[in-house]
């Protein structure tokens, strides 16, 4: 397989591609609405429709304009705490199953986060990555904000999307964990608050959802559209159709010796969540990842609240969370 491809060290970039303090300047000369309630390492700033740190738009800047994809590539996209973790890790295990057949899976020593670059961060400070033979990258960007080359490349992207009420809580949880120490904790009631009206990292949530919905209905081929509950549901079947979507199927002769048992065995949140190396990345990366445990932290009426906003904005859409 072909690596994910960057520009070459040894070439001298062409003028036209933006520098990462390009870049910073482009956005600092912006004035641009802002949100402090999060109380995170930088404001929220609203930028092409979505609510972003100033920090992570400057290297979508980049990658916009540096970024290069090869057919071959896929792509992991997702709104932050919808179940990216375990998707990294299922996608991984999938793609790399017989290539580890004899010798460990490096699941089994690094967090599925280190096992792919994320495009938002590694096209930037490592943009000679390793080639490691396996095409595949991560990202939180909207789907309006990829890279040209990522959508005119071919390569496949897979989405994941969760029910909103138990990704808000997961964002809750990690946003006060990953807080500076001198940062007062944001509380429930206005986070809340926050994330209904599309104030959060990357949102509105309803918008990053709808933006891969709408491009998944137009390109079923190159975009697999997932949610973690029915992934969590019936996780064989969607691992089946995962598999066969990045080209790498599982046999008949694979599924009767039980190779995909195996792979959900390796990836399951009890097996990950207890590796020694997710230990201590289990705060900030491993919870619970139960489906409806919103009901332990938000009331009846906080549920249908955002269960009625999600409704409204994703109506006509096809598109539907609640249950």
């Amino acid at each position: 397989m072909e690596p994910l491809s960057f520009p070459s060290e040894g070439k001298q970039a062409s003028p036209t591609l933006k520098t990462l303090e390009t870049c910073k300047k482009i956005i600092s000369s912006m004035s641009l609405p802002e949100e402090n309630g999060w109380n995170d390492f930088q404001p929220l700033c609203f930028y092409k429709g979505f609510w972003w740190h100033p920090y992570f738009i400057e290297r979508s800047l980049f990658a916009q304009e540096n970024f290069k994809v090869q057919p071959r590539d896929i792509f992991i996209c997702s709104s932050p705490k919808t179940g990216t973790t375990w998707l990294k890790a299922l996608t991984f295990a999938t793609l790399t199953r017989t290539h580890f057949k004899n010798s460990p899976s490096p699941l089994l020593s690094k967090v599925s986060h280190d096992c792919m670059p994320f495009m938002e961060i590694d096209c930037i400070e490592n943009p000679f990555i390793p080639a490691n033979d396996f095409p595949l990258c991560a990202t939180h960007v909207p789907f309006s904000s990829l890279p040209k080359s990522v959508i005119d490349s071919g390569c496949k992207i897979i989405y994941i999307c969760r029910d909103p009420k138990d990704s808000f809580v997961s964002l809750w949880h990690h946003t006060n964990k990953l807080r500076p120490k001198n940062n007062e904790k944001i509380c429930l009631e206005e986070a809340f608050e926050l994330y209904c009206n599309g104030k959060s990292p990357y949102g509105p949530y309803w918008e990053h959802v709808l933006g891969y919905w709408k491009a998944s209905l137009e390109n079923p081929d190159k975009l697999l559209f997932l949610k973690y509950e029915d992934m969590m549901r019936d996780t064989a079947f969607y691992l089946k159709k995962l598999g066969e979507f990045i080209g790498h199927p599982f046999s008949l002769e694979e599924e009767k010796e039980a190779a995909v048992e195996e792979v959900m065995r390796l990836c399951s949140f009890k097996h990950l969540s207890n590796l020694e190396v997710n230990k201590t990345e289990k705060s900030v990366f491993f919870r619970k990842g139960e489906v409806g445990d919103w009901i332990s932290l938000l009331t009846l009426e906080m549920g249908e609240r955002l269960d009625n906003i999600m409704e409204e904005k994703l109506s006509g859409s096809g598109l539907t969370f609640k249950s």
